[in-house]
């Protein structure tokens, strides 16, 4: 959506969604036709305090992006017979060290669409610390929906410099469904 002009470089928030719905329906039929077999919501740095971050309090909030982003992902997996896919991400919570609970918090937020909605599986994408994807994948397993989840990791790991083996062995032991 950034190279067709729709969002912001840099920033990678969900507006788009509520904004544009008819550019991310193309999108998502455009990989439908490329072969996939999920729409995964596009509802990434969708957290309402990454949101409020970037743009204040004057902007759609996490419940509507991931409910604008549900019913477009769900819309276009019914042409292709397609499972939809979740998307919850990282939230500047963790980075600013206001810790667990705070960070399950925004979490939760982010799942409750998700389970209103129904989504066939979660995916926890793109986060930079096993100990947050850790809270992150604890907290989606509560809604009882499969959950994947990918850690960004260079080659010595994490964030923090945990092993990538150790970053995997800690997310299945924190009952990732499928991880990477």
């Amino acid at each position: 959506m950034e190279r067709r002009g729709y969002m912001n470089a840099g920033v990678w928030t969900p507006e788009v969604v509520v904004e544009h719905p008819e550019a991310v329906k193309q999108l998502h039929r455009e990989f439908l036709r490329a072969g996939s077999d999920v729409v995964q919501t596009l509802t990434f740095n969708g957290s309402q305090d990454k949101l409020n971050k970037i743009f204040g309090n004057n902007v759609h909030s996490c419940q509507q992006l991931s409910d604008a982003g549900y019913n477009i992902a769900r819309e276009v997996a019914k042409e292709g017979n397609a499972l939809v896919a979740g998307s919850i991400s990282q939230c500047p919570s963790y980075i600013e060290g206001k810790g667990k609970a705070a960070v399950q918090a925004q979490t939760r937020e982010q799942l409750k669409p998700f389970m209103k909605n129904k989504v066939d599986f979660l995916i926890a994408e793109f986060f930079f610390h096993v100990e947050e994807i850790e809270w992150a994948i604890e907290e989606a397993l509560k809604t009882g929906i499969v959950v994947a989840a990918t850690l960004a990791i260079g080659v010595k790991g994490d964030m923090n410099n945990v092993p990538a083996g150790e970053c995997a062995v800690r997310m299945a032991k924190a009952g990732a469904h499928v991880g990477e």
